[in-house]
């Protein structure tokens, strides 16, 4: 017996000798340590307090948007509205990978990865191969007649060149519907199991273990409504905007227009998955890290460019600078378009930015956010990072599928360049007044803090 115990006293000791840092709690070990990258075109908005909110009369008296002192998390946010060249790097891709499917079907070799050279493992469905360039003009007749459905078949007949079929540019695409996965909707009383589980997603039985129940696929056609400047504007000739605006060399850097709310969120996704495959080609790493619209308190902090209780991004509480200039792009006085600079939309960065850097927070074109419009949302929203979201399906009634825009347009009057205005426009709805930029949330410390203060952590 004290033979026994002799070996369990030898055991214990060995076994508490072998745990690193001799039994205290040190973390885990050689873990990397982590900076975020300043996103190519963005400004860094720090976390902060501000009042959201009207903070002078509430000139028409729509009671949408109340005062409260709100919290928001530092973030990163574009400097400009996305621009049309940026947007059609998205269009191109979607195109680009749509024919090395199709070319896959001819040559697998040249245009799929099917397996890893390294590991062998094999990859189904296989990966797009993006070193093997496209010849939209090969003489290559398989490759000829796989592209053939991309294009539009009676262009040539009519305007002697091949058109691509914009009809055709759909991205697939898949995102995590976490305010569905984090409800709390219990079950009745005197449930079965069988009828908790049709409940399924509706009830979220705390056992269920297939969370792939949470993962929402779309489907989206990604070009922009070219034909928008008409059908907002009937009886006005915008025709050359249709057919020039989104393709044109002259508008390049002019904010893209005519998408939808949903087709921003597949660039906000698309954006991420970009960014992060070029993180891992150079780290050999991909962070979790993603692009997406703004929130509406977001939008409006961002705005005020850290002023508090002003009414315009740039400060002051006139639309005009000392010389008598326009500050930024709108119908001013009774419908003179041209006196601010622009009788539409004008180049991103005309005008000067906020203090935090951002241009045309005011002005050019309205911003889509990702908050959903619903005028009593300021009563009952958190004060900390407050929003309203509800995703809307297809067949949702009208009322639900209001997204906040915020910012004003080139059409609009002077009211609504304030940085407290609210309004919406349909979540399906493509105008020639909307646009967005993107955010991508900040994690860390604040960027001034200094490292001396906690050592143990920070180095």
């Amino acid at each position: 017996m004290k033979r026994l115990l002799l070996y369990l006293v030898i055991i214990v000791i060995l076994g508490s000798c072998g745990n690193s840092g001799s039994g205290e709690l040190t973390g885990v070990k050689n873990r990397k340590k982590y900076y975020q990258p300043d996103p190519f075109g963005m400004v860094f908005i720090p976390l902060g307090s501000y009042t959201m909110g009207v903070s002078d009369q509430d000139v028409p008296y729509a009671l949408l948007n109340s005062p409260k002192t709100v919290t928001v998390q530092a973030f990163y946010m574009d400097q400009t509205e996305i621009t049309n060249n940026e947007y059609r790097q998205f269009v191109y891709w979607v195109r680009d990978s749509i024919a090395r499917r199709m070319l896959g079907e001819v040559n697998a070799t040249e245009y799929l990865i099917e397996t890893n050279k390294k590991t062998g493992e094999t990859y189904d469905p296989p990966f797009l191969n993006w070193e093997t360039k496209i010849d939209w003009k090969s003489d290559d007749q398989g490759i000829r007649d796989a592209l053939e459905p991309m294009f539009l078949q009676e262009s040539e007949r009519y305007f002697r060149r091949k058109e691509i079929d914009t009809r055709k540019l759909y991205y697939e695409y898949y995102f995590v519907d976490l305010k569905e996965a984090a409800r709390k909707d219990y079950n009745a009383p005197g449930d079965t199991k069988d009828k908790i589980k049709e409940g399924g997603l509706a009830n979220r039985p705390q056992g269920l273990k297939d969370r792939s129940v949470y993962v929402r696929k779309d489907v989206i056609n990604v070009y922009p409504d070219t034909l928008c400047w008409i059908h907002d504007f009937t009886y006005s000739f915008n025709d050359p905007m249709t057919e020039k605006y989104f393709w044109h060399l002259a508008y390049d850097h002019y904010p893209v227009v005519g998408v939808t709310w949903k087709q921003a969120n597949a660039f906000c996704i698309w954006r991420t998955q970009l960014y992060n495959s070029g993180l891992s080609r150079k780290r050999g790493e991909a962070i979790a890290n993603d692009f997406r619209l703004p929130t509406e308190s977001e939008w409006e902090w961002a705005a005020r460019g850290g002023y508090h209780g002003n009414p315009y991004p740039w400060g002051g509480p006139y639309a005009r600078n000392d010389k008598g200039c326009f500050l930024a792009n709108f119908k001013p006085l009774r419908g003179d378009y041209v006196d601010d600079g622009g009788a539409q939309t004008v180049i991103v960065a005309h005008y000067t930015p906020n203090d935090w850097g951002l241009y045309d927070m005011a002005g050019n074109v309205s911003e889509w956010t990702s908050s959903a419009f619903y005028p009593s949302s300021y009563s009952f929203t958190w004060d900390l990072n407050p929003d309203y979201k509800y995703n809307a399906k297809d067949n949702d009634p009208p009322a639900l599928k209001r997204k906040v825009i915020r910012g004003g347009s080139w059409k609009d009057v002077g009211y609504y360049l304030q940085v407290s205005a609210r309004s919406f426009e349909y979540q399906d709805s493509a105008k020639s007044y909307v646009g967005f930029r993107c955010v991508q949330t900040y994690l860390g410390r604040q960027k001034d803090d200094n490292p001396s203060r906690a050592s143990k952590i920070y180095n």
